[in-house]
C-alpha cells in the first residue's frame, strides 16, 4: 500500500467578548499604565482583580492600583519558544507578586538564561509601545535594576474610553494525518474519483472510508467508486458573516447523501438560490479545472441541481 497522507492544518478564529465592568477596569488600567487589582473580602488584593468575591460570591466592588513592580514567586524556563508565545527567543514565564497585591500574576519574563532568574528576584512591567487595552499591554517583566526601585514615567496612550470589549485572536496548528484509507479516498479525488469502503458483514458503504465498520467493527477492505450525484438529507441556510469566509452569505451548507453510500457527505449547494434547497434535492458534484486538483476534498468546488424530481423520503430518511 502507499504511504499515507499528512498535511499541516490551522484552524484560527476571532474571539470577541465584552469584558464587563471589573476586567474592563483593569484593562483599562493597563491601556492608562496602571494595574489595577482587586480587594476581596478576605485582605487578599488579586490581579487581575475577579468578578466575584471567592468568599462571599459578591460582584467586587474594591478596587486597589498596585505597583507595576514585584517579586517573582516562581518561574519556569521556556528554551523553545512556539508561535505567537511573548518572544521568538528562550525566556522565562513567572508568577510575580506585584508591590501591594499578595496573590501572584502570570507574565513573560525577559532574561536571556535561567541563571538570571530566581525566585525572590526583584522585577519591573515593561510596557508596550502602543497600549490597547489588552494583557499584552504588559509587554514583559524585566529585571529591577539593582538599588532602583523607583518607577518609571508611562506614556499616556491618549485613549479616554474605558474598554468595554476585546477581539482575541485563537489559532491552534496541527499535523493532520490520514489513514490508509482515508488517503485512498483523498488520492481517488486527485484523479476525479469518488472512493469509500464497504463493510463485508452489513454491506455498508463509508465515506470517507474507515478502517473498520463502527456497526459491527469488521475490517471494511472494499473499495467502492461512488456516483457523483446524490440527494439533500439535511442543510442549513448561512446568513451570518464571518472572517475568512470566501462565500457571499446568503448560501448553503448541506448533508448529501451520494448516490451507493449509507453516510453523508458535508459540502456546499449552489448554483441556486439558498431558499430554494430543500430535502430529497437531488444534486451533481461540480468539479474544479482538473489544472487546480490537489489531494483535497475541495477538488470539488460544490453540488448543484440535477434538475431531477426530488427523492423519496423513505430513501433517506435513515440517514438525517
Amino acid at each position: 500500500m502507499s504511504r499515507t497522507l499528512s498535511a499541516p492544518v490551522t484552524v484560527a478564529f476571532d474571539y470577541t467578548r465584552s469584558t464587563g465592568p471589573v476586567l474592563g477596569r483593569f484593562l483599562t488600567g493597563l491601556r492608562d499604565g496602571v494595574v489595577v487589582g482587586g480587594r476581596t473580602s478576605d485582605g487578599q488584593v488579586v490581579v487581575p482583580p475577579p468578578e466575584y468575591d471567592p468568599v462571599t460570591h459578591q460582584a467586587l466592588e474594591d478596587f486597589v492600583e498596585v505597583s507595576p513592580v514585584g517579586t517573582v514567586t516562581s518561574w519556569t524556563w521556556v528554551p523553545e519558544p512556539v508561535k505567537h508565545q511573548p518572544f521568538d527567543r528562550p525566556f522565562a514565564f513567572a508568577l510575580v507578586t506585584f508591590d501591594g497585591a499578595t496573590k501572584p500574576f502570570l507574565h513573560a519574563l525577559d532574561v536571556s538564561s535561567p541563571d538570571e532568574v530566581s525566585t525572590g528576584m526583584r522585577v519591573r512591567v515593561r510596557w508596550a509601545e502602543e497600549r490597547v487595552g489588552a494583557i499584552t499591554d504588559i509587554a514583559c517583566f524585566e529585571p529591577l535594576p539593582a538599588g532602583e526601585e523607583a518607577v518609571p514615567a508611562v506614556a499616556p496612550s491618549g485613549a479616554v474610553d474605558p474598554v468595554t470589549g476585546i477581539v482575541v485572536p485563537v489559532s491552534l496548528d496541527y499535523t493532520y494525518a490520514a489513514s490508509p484509507e482515508e488517503s485512498a479516498f483523498y488520492r481517488g479525488l486527485e484523479q476525479g474519483r469518488i472512493v469509500g469502503q464497504r463493510c463485508p458483514t452489513c454491506d455498508k458503504v463509508y465515506i470517507p472510508p474507515r478502517a473498520a465498520c463502527p456497526s459491527d467493527g469488521t475490517p471494511t477492505a472494499e473499495e467502492v467508486e461512488l456516483s457523483h450525484t446524490g440527494t439533500v438529507t439535511t442543510f442549513c441556510i448561512v446568513n451570518v458573516p464571518f472572517l475568512g469566509q470566501r462565500i457571499t452569505p446568503p448560501y448553503v451548507s448541506a448533508y448529501i447523501l451520494l448516490d451507493g453510500a449509507d453516510i453523508a457527505v458535508l459540502h456546499l449547494i449552489l448554483d441556486c438560490p439558498a431558499d430554494e434547497v430543500r430535502m430529497g434535492m437531488r444534486v451533481k458534484a461540480v468539479w474544479k479545472p482538473e489544472d487546480e486538483w490537489g489531494t483535497t476534498i475541495e477538488n470539488i468546488s460544490h453540488f448543484a441541481p440535477t434538475d431531477e424530481p426530488d427523492a423519496d423520503f423513505e430513501t433517506y430518511k435513515q440517514h438525517l
